[in-house]
């Protein structure tokens, strides 16, 4: 769980600060806030700490490295992958003493405004890790900002959307993907008749896959704007209420204690539908019976609550630059090369992930049906609301959302019991 900054992290914050600002003043090319008058002069060596998969995409990245390296050869870098489940904690710990800390790291969208409030990482306005930002996708530039300033670059993005079974569709006699959650429980309903030992959905109890439904009514976690917890808002509970008439009248009975693993065979083996997933699915569901035939799987934005907008969390990873470094200007153009469309462009040939670049979207990328299927639906993207608590709010959310999808509470309750966790995290809001 995330916590609040400790008195010896605020000592170490002030500390790198100083070591930053100090940095900035430097003479040198290798340092200082703007961008270098000779890039190809900018020497150093700089340590990057990647969190691709280490076996099916880490040598994409590492090649392009290599590229990185001939272009600016007075520039050397040392590549790290570092497994995505622990980075987070290892580049805190590394951050909050000033050692060890690496100076590019590859970092979740969600950790950016808390990595920015604790100073770990720069600002990037006007440097020469940002290039032609009217060529990113509004979404994931979006999730780099925090307290109106840039700390990130975006590299890959996703979103989640409505991944469905045409085949099981056909047989339903339904001619188009659900675009409301009513829609989809009236089509589930019309499944579970038609197409005998099929569900319409299994349900990811996963807090992060309640967002469409409170993005859905207007809703959020929290209001930084007006300082106010509001999970618990009348149009979070109808959002809340929504999820759980989908999965009470439309879902395969959840098993809790291995959600994901059975939530994706039953969509691969065809016992359900539909789910509400990412692209980071695909090349799983892609490996079951019913997707023999890849055209069988189908692509949509998520459902609509009452606001008639599908919403869905933009996700993915942003490039950020460590505050500390001693190689700022060296760690500003990797984060540039690495962020750039032609750079995009391989990343997505060769691992299949989405781009965060408009240009980067080529006929050839886009012959990938995944990439395809998901850049639509990347326009229901936004970005989740930008608090360094944030990652830590999903902790009681999930808590309550749990109980209430299993009926030990009511969905009001649940929400009023995550409200008051969330009035803890965030003691300066108002919690209604």
């Amino acid at each position: 769980m995330r916590r609040g900054i400790t008195v010896v992290a605020m000592a170490a914050v002030i500390a790198l600060g100083a070591t930053a600002c100090g940095g900035g003043n430097g003479s040198g090319d290798n340092n200082g806030s703007g961008a270098a008058k000779d890039p190809a002069g900018v020497s150093g060596t700089l340590t990057y700490w990647d969190t691709s998969d280490a076996k099916t995409e880490a040598p994409t990245y590492q090649a392009l490295i290599k590229d990185f390296e001939a272009k600016y050869p007075k520039i050397k870098v040392n590549y790290q992958n570092v497994d995505f489940t622990t980075v987070e904690q290892k580049f805190k710990a590394a951050a909050q003493s000033g050692k060890g800390a690496p100076d590019v790291v590859r970092t979740d969208v969600g950790l950016i405004p808390e990595y920015a409030s604790l100073h770990y990482i720069a600002p990037l306005d006007g440097t020469a890790a940002q290039t032609d930002l009217s060529d990113f996708l509004p979404g994931p530039l979006d999730t780099t900002k925090y307290q109106g300033k840039s700390y990130g670059v975006p590299s890959v993005t996703d979103t989640l959307g409505l991944l469905y079974n045409k085949a099981i569709f056909a047989k339903a006699g339904i001619t188009a993907p659900p675009t409301t959650w009513d829609e989809m429980v009236a089509d589930s309903a019309t499944i579970k008749a038609k197409v005998p030992g099929v569900a319409g959905t299994y349900m990811n109890p996963d807090a992060y896959f309640l967002l469409p439904f409170l993005f859905g009514e207007g809703a959020d976690l929290a209001d930084p704007a007006a300082k106010k917890v509001t999970v618990n808002s009348p149009q979070a509970v109808k959002a809340v209420t929504a999820a759980k008439k989908v999965n009470d009248t439309s879902g395969l009975k959840i098993d809790f204690a291995s959600a994901y693993d059975n939530m994706q065979t039953s969509f691969r083996t065809g016992k359900v539908a539909m789910l509400i997933q990412g692209p980071w699915s695909v090349s799983d569901d892609l490996t079951g019976s019913a997707f023999k035939d890849k055209a069988n799987l189908g692509y949509a934005p998520v459902p609509a609550g009452s606001t008639g907008k599908p919403l869905a969390p933009t996700g993915g990873h942003d490039l950020a630059v460590y505050q500390g470094s001693k190689n700022l200007q060296a760690a500003y153009l990797l984060t540039a090369f690495l962020t750039s469309s032609a750079s995009q462009q391989t990343i997505a040939l060769k691992n299949g992930t989405l781009p965060t670049r408009t240009s980067a979207y080529t006929a050839e990328v886009t012959a990938n049906p995944e990439i395809a299927g998901f850049k639509p639906i990347m326009d229901t993207a936004r970005p989740r609301v930008a608090l360094p608590q944030v990652g830590s709010l999903f902790t009681p959310l999930q808590q309550q959302y749990i109980k209430i999808l299993q009926g030990k509470t009511s969905v009001k309750s649940g929400l009023d019991a995550a409200a008051k966790e969330f009035g803890k995290l965030l003691p300066d809001y108002a919690v209604q």
